[in-house]
């Protein structure tokens, strides 16, 4: 028998006749970041951007002059002038009570009345894009009572805020369009243009910005384009405008007495083993900062003037205990930085010591509740502990400051590029630039592996809070 072909089962359906396949279509080129970057630049708005930035770096130099002109001014009345007047030949060691109790005071009122607060608190950092128009008074009257009154802080974190809040206030009495992308570029440019004459070269200020922004691929050329423009601007005019008045605003620059000597493997095994240890103590310090600032947010203006009194009496003190002037304890430390490089034989173990002992915990006392920048006394904190521990079997004194700077720096900023481009640029040579690189990497690593201490977020004042939120959002719109 044959077997006569299977017809469907009852319950199946036919099967369908199969549709023939569509031809793969290729994938569109996607777009590159040169492609994207290339798209910004040609866009008008970006370019109206770019020249204004140039424009702001003018007044904003200008600005930041005074500034600096005025702290310096200043904190030399309060530190030479006045006792003079009063029949010293130096500040005795009681001085910096009074005066830091005064600062106290007034940033207390600050920060409790003012918008802004007065600033950002010193211990969470450096900040960039938080710069607001509304804060500008505060930020002034805080640093101004703070920094020549004997904090122990430095006063690049209010140059930062003047120069983005005068940014916007310009973009305001033009009446441009406000916009999260503008304020993100303007705030920047703004920044650049005011930092970069305390640090004596515009390409410092770019590179902090890079890292304290924390940008990358196009965002970077976005940002620092109008920021490179703008404080570069700005360093010709207040080169300029320096020289023409003659007056003095302070430069972070040192000057060894000697050319620094090749180096060595001791010279580079010490630095690493230095860079540790300094790195972990200035974290502590750090961490130290942000838990007086938990302190003092509890009740701002009592606890504020009872940490300014608390940093002049470890200036006190220290004046007490070595005869020395308080002004080591109660100053940024730029000018004791030059003087202990210039001449550090000059100061005995003990000094170095006291000094290292009484002004970290001023440090400490200030990031938490006064205003100003972390980059000078810790630069003076470095070289002091370099200095210390120069005599070591084959480390010489020249490489020991260079890695306490850097690993000081690295641990205390958390920018490890900047800090590295800050020492090198203020040591102002090349021999050491091994164990400057080497000495960042080791203490930012060292800090990474620590505990971070408080959170900024949980204890700054609503109105940072809401700078912050606004930063964020102005960077997502540059990003995007």
């Amino acid at each position: 028998m044959t077997a006569s072909p299977a017809g469907p089962a009852p319950d199946e359906e036919p099967a369908e006749p199969a549709e023939p396949e569509e031809p793969e279509k290729p994938e569109a080129p996607t777009e590159t970041e040169a492609d994207r970057l290339r798209d910004l630049v040609r866009k008008p708005a970006y370019r109206r951007v770019l020249v204004f930035s140039a424009l702001i770096g003018v007044p904003i130099s200008l600005a930041a002059f005074w500034f600096l002109a005025g702290l310096h001014e200043l904190e030399h009345v309060m530190w030479a002038d006045l006792p003079q007047a009063l029949g010293w030949d130096a500040p005795p060691a009681w001085w910096p009570l009074p005066l830091l109790a005064l600062a106290g005071i007034v940033v207390g009122l600050v920060v409790t009345h003012l918008p802004g607060a007065g600033g950002h608190v010193p211990a969470y950092g450096l900040h960039a894009g938080e710069a607001s128009a509304a804060a500008l008074p505060g930020v002034i009257i805080a640093a101004f009572a703070s920094l020549p009154l004997g904090a122990a802080l430095g006063p690049e974190a209010p140059l930062i805020a003047l120069g983005g809040g005068l940014a916007l206030l310009f973009r305001r009495l033009v009446r441009a369009p406000a916009t999260p992308q503008s304020t993100a570029l303007l705030g920047a440019a703004g920044s650049a243009a005011a930092i970069s004459a305390i640090f004596g070269n515009p390409l410092i200020a770019a590179i902090l910005l890079i890292e304290v922004a924390g940008v990358g691929g196009p965002q970077l050329f976005v940002i620092m384009l109008p920021a490179l423009l703008s404080s570069g601007v700005g360093a010709v005019v207040f080169t300029g405008f320096g020289r023409w008045t003659g007056l003095e605003t302070g430069s972070l620059s040192i000057h060894f007495p000697t050319a620094p000597p090749p180096l060595d493997t001791g010279d580079v095994v010490w630095s690493i083993v230095l860079a540790a240890g300094i790195g972990a103590l200035v974290h502590v310090v750090i961490i130290g900062g942000r838990l007086i600032a938990v302190f003092v947010a509890a009740s701002t203006f009592i606890r504020t003037v009872l940490c300014a009194v608390a940093a002049g009496g470890c200036a006190a003190l220290y004046a007490l205990i070595t005869g020395r002037t308080p002004v080591d304890v109660a100053s940024s430390g730029q000018a004791t930085l030059a003087g202990l490089a210039e001449d550090p034989h000059t100061w005995g173990v003990g000094a170095l010591l006291a000094v290292l002992l009484f002004k970290s915990a001023a440090y400490v006392l200030c990031l938490g509740s006064l205003r100003g920048g972390l980059v000078f006394p810790v630069l003076f904190l470095g070289a002091a502990a370099g200095v210390l521990l120069a005599p070591l079997p084959g480390l010489g004194v020249i490489p020991a400051v260079a890695a306490g700077m850097a690993a000081a720096s690295a641990a205390a900023l958390r920018l490890p590029v900047s800090s590295v481009a800050l020492v090198v640029l203020v040591l102002g040579n090349a021999a050491t630039i091994p164990v400057v690189i080497l000495s960042a990497v080791t203490a930012f690593v060292t800090g990474e592996l620590l505990p971070t201490g408080p959170s900024a977020m949980h204890h700054r004042p609503p109105e940072d809070k809401a700078a912050g939120d606004e930063a964020v959002r102005g960077r997502g719109a540059v990003q995007g």
